[in-house]
């Protein structure tokens, strides 16, 4: 495989809107380098004085240098089958895919970033910047901020990652999305433009009907995805039959989880029929067990990991994966000194590993009562509940002008919205007039309940 390690030179600014002044690529196998193209192009805009301050390169030197349409073919050739590779990739690859895109081309290429797999690959550093991670790792940087300088030390810090990983850096390789596999009428152009932010995103097919809704941290990210999916046939066609994208922000991760339910559950997806018996599989159950006082009192309360579709009774609280489970009920036994036998952790019929390292006081042999062991127990099971009746949740807005807002009153969930900032301190009969309401079910319930469990940093303002 050869890699085109590249560096460009900018006049500065957005990706989609700088132009390029120099460019230099070395193509490689990881080993060796086997061939350079360097080039000062003409931006055909005037060259900012900070930039000229920076790199070196002034108006006067790009005057008679051509520009990058006179040159597009030759790098494209030059180029070929090569993996494009970049020290924070993003911006090269996407400041020559509009450069293309200006002339009528789609410049598509797998690509791999050095920052990214530097990171993995030789962790530790205290900056992975080109300039730092090179001289903290002794490769000398001919020419700093110039395309050449700064290309031949990705180069070089490429080849020195590429041969420590036993991969040859392939787990790094980025997939573009390819226009052949998808449906001819899904604009590819409005794809860089999707938020990389979290939300909500819906699929339409070409007689625009709702054929699958899903949520993400980042919508762009989780829809390329999608995009270049070939995992199971389910994934191609749903690749195939998007002709239409939309997509909306929720700030928060928990409304775009309840938002997605919702919406699930009115439209019902083709694609998403899985979907939400899927979302949670596993359950925490208790059973209190035959090991009572001498009194006669309560036994022990034991706690288990179950599949959901195995019980007729609902669980304290669900979770994605096992694992997930198994990390919770690890938790709970560093923070309520819970008895790792008794939760399902530490099969055995005599103590438990943590009564040997003075961890667990020894309910698993009777050693302490079940009204004290099952005492703990109980203050764990509060977390899981909603303690408080009447409260909001106060999460991230859409943009920092806004809060978001989950609103539970007496116990139930009754929906949510967006807050403007400057409104924050105002009466809270005020923030109601800003939630849409929401009919609770199961799901929803369980999803802010998981809030409660994992503590994550939201705010919560009760009345």
């Amino acid at each position: 495989m050869v890699y085109a390690v590249t560096d460009l030179e900018t006049i500065g600014g957005s990706t989609k809107s700088t132009k390029i002044t120099e460019i230099s690529i070395f193509l490689t196998d990881g080993e060796k380098i086997i061939d350079e193209y360097t080039r000062l192009v003409n931006p055909e805009q005037p060259i900012p004085y900070f930039i000229t301050g920076l790199t070196g390169i002034n108006n006067e030197m790009v005057q008679d240098a051509p520009k990058f349409y006179e040159i597009a073919k030759e790098i494209i050739e030059f180029i070929g089958d090569a993996v494009f590779v970049a020290h924070n990739v993003g911006f090269d690859y996407n400041v020559l895919r509009h450069e293309y895109k200006s002339l009528g081309f789609d410049f598509r290429k797998p690509h791999l970033c050095t920052v990214r797999s530097s990171r993995k690959v030789i962790p530790g550093y205290s900056s992975y910047s080109l300039g730092k991670l090179t001289d903290q790792l002794g490769i000398a940087i001919e020419g700093r901020h110039r395309a050449r300088g700064d290309a031949l030390a990705t180069a070089k810090l490429f080849h020195l990652i590429y041969q420590k990983d036993e991969n040859n850096l392939a787990s790094f390789l980025q997939n573009d999305v390819i226009p052949q596999h998808l449906h001819p009428g899904l604009d590819l152009s409005i794809i860089e433009d999707i938020p990389k932010k979290v939300g909500i995103y819906k699929f339409y097919n070409e007689e625009h009907q709702l054929i699958y809704i899903g949520k993400s941290k980042n919508i762009q990210s989780r829809v390329k995805q999608h995009l270049k999916s070939k995992t199971s046939k389910k994934a191609f066609r749903i690749a195939k039959e998007i002709a239409h994208i939309e997509t909306e922000l929720t700030g928060s991760e928990t409304i775009a989880l309840i938002h997605e339910s919702s919406l699930i559950k009115k439209h019902q997806p083709r694609f998403n029929q899985r979907l939400k018996k899927d979302r949670y599989p596993f359950g925490l159950y208790s059973y209190e067990d035959g090991n009572a006082a001498p009194d006669g009192g309560q036994g022990y309360i034991n706690l288990h990991i179950d599949q959901v579709k195995n019980k007729n009774t609902p669980p304290m609280t669900t979770f994605f994966n096992k694992k997930e489970a198994v990390n919770y009920l690890e938790k709970m036994v560093e923070d309520h000194q819970l008895c790792k036998k008794l939760l399902g952790l530490y099969p055995t019929k005599s103590s438990c590993f943590g009564y040997q390292t003075k961890q667990c006081k020894g309910a698993c042999i009777g050693e302490e009562s079940p009204k004290s062991y099952n005492k703990r127990v109980q203050d764990m099971f509060n977390q899981l509940q909603f303690d408080l009746k009447n409260f909001f949740l106060i999460d991230s807005g859409r943009s920092r002008s806004e809060i978001s807002l989950i609103l539970v009153e007496r116990g139930s969930f009754i929906g949510y919205g967006f807050l403007p900032q400057h409104l924050h301190n105002s009466p809270l009969e005020k923030w109601k007039e800003y939630i849409v309401h929401y009919q609770e079910d199961r799901d929803i319930r369980m999803i802010i309940k998981r809030i409660f469990r994992i503590k994550k940093e939201v705010q919560i303002r009760s009345f």
